[in-house]
């Protein structure tokens, strides 16, 4: 294909994704307020941690104790529906743009790159999912830490674009988190990372998951973060064990001789043919080869010459 019919393909790729985002943002938008079906709302299973707090936890502004979040502006109901209606589109439509783009990139790809490609994919989209819903579930004991500090003095009244806002983060934070072991494997299978250099590093790892941890979630309470790291930590030791079974096989089928050091010789496979000791008696089958041998030299010096007229 030529540049311009790249781009075209390119056009054509890139309008269907849109048009797919937005039918899915309009789906979004009206689930977020109504049930289909057995399915609750979107707003009432993004509300659900929240509510999920102790009431005595969590300001009251209905006469019926339903927990509801605070609105300090006209438009900001509005706004919010329309952003979580808009991310609800993203994740709705994400089998058909990524399709798009697999697509898209797969005719420049050979077929085992292309394995690889599609395996690593759905592997990285599994473990982002995963990672969102341990996060959703661990939001309630987050939220539940969190209100009790001052709670003899404060009342939470949390708004509902920096509580959705707060939940969104978390969940792609957790998300993205996941996707470490996802990297270690792909390391390992180019060759950067092998199995003998983390194999003693457990106690390493651990301390620096933890402090990664820390830093990255966004609650800084205790339960989130020790929920996810140990989450990580499960993940990461389980792509070890991948490294430590690659290597293996790996090796297998490398020759001897990449295992030196670089300034390690290789033996060679030449082996000189014996010439017999001195005193040793040839066999006949040895000198009928060598006098037709020099019978042979002798017919060619007699038909083309020495060598020195060869070369005048």
């Amino acid at each position: 294909m030529s540049l311009v019919e790249h781009l075209k393909e390119l056009r054509r790729r890139v309008i269907i994704s849109t048009l797919a985002v937005i039918v899915g943002a309009i789906i979004g938008f009206i689930w977020y307020q109504n049930a289909p079906g057995p399915i609750p709302a979107l707003g009432e299973i993004l509300r659900g941690p929240y509510c999920g707090v102790d009431p005595e936890l969590r300001a009251d502004f209905t006469a019926s104790g339903e927990c509801r979040l605070l609105a300090t502006s006209a438009m900001e109901m509005f706004m919010l529906r329309l952003k979580i209606g808009a991310l609800a589109g993203t994740v709705l439509a994400a089998p058909v743009w990524l399709y798009q783009i697999w697509k898209f990139i797969t005719p420049g790809l050979l077929r085992n790159e292309r394995r690889w490609t599609f395996s690593f994919v759905t592997i990285a989209v599994i473990l982002f999912l995963a990672g969102t819903v341990l996060a959703y579930f661990s939001l309630s004991l987050g939220l539940n830490y969190l209100l009790t500090i001052g709670s003899d003095f404060q009342t939470a009244a949390l708004t509902g674009q920096e509580y959705f806002s707060f939940v969104v983060a978390i969940m792609v934070i957790f998300g993205v988190s996941f996707e470490i072991p996802l990297v270690i494997v792909m390391l390992n299978i180019v060759g950067i990372l092998r199995y003998e250099a983390v194999r003693t590093k457990r106690r390493h790892t651990i301390v620096l998951i933890f402090i990664f941890s820390a830093l990255i979630t966004p609650a800084q309470d205790p339960y989130s973060l020790t929920i996810l790291a140990v989450a990580i930590i499960l993940l990461v030791e389980i792509s070890f064990q991948f490294c430590r079974i690659n290597d293996k096989r790996r090796a297998k089928n490398e020759p001897d001789w990449s295992q030196l050091d670089d300034e390690e010789a290789s033996p060679l496979d030449y082996q000189p043919e014996r010439t017999p000791a001195a005193g040793s008696v040839a066999t006949p089958e040895a000198v009928v080869d060598s006098s037709s041998q020099s019978r042979g030299n002798l017919q060619y010096s007699r038909g083309h010459g020495s060598s020195f007229d060869d070369i005048l």
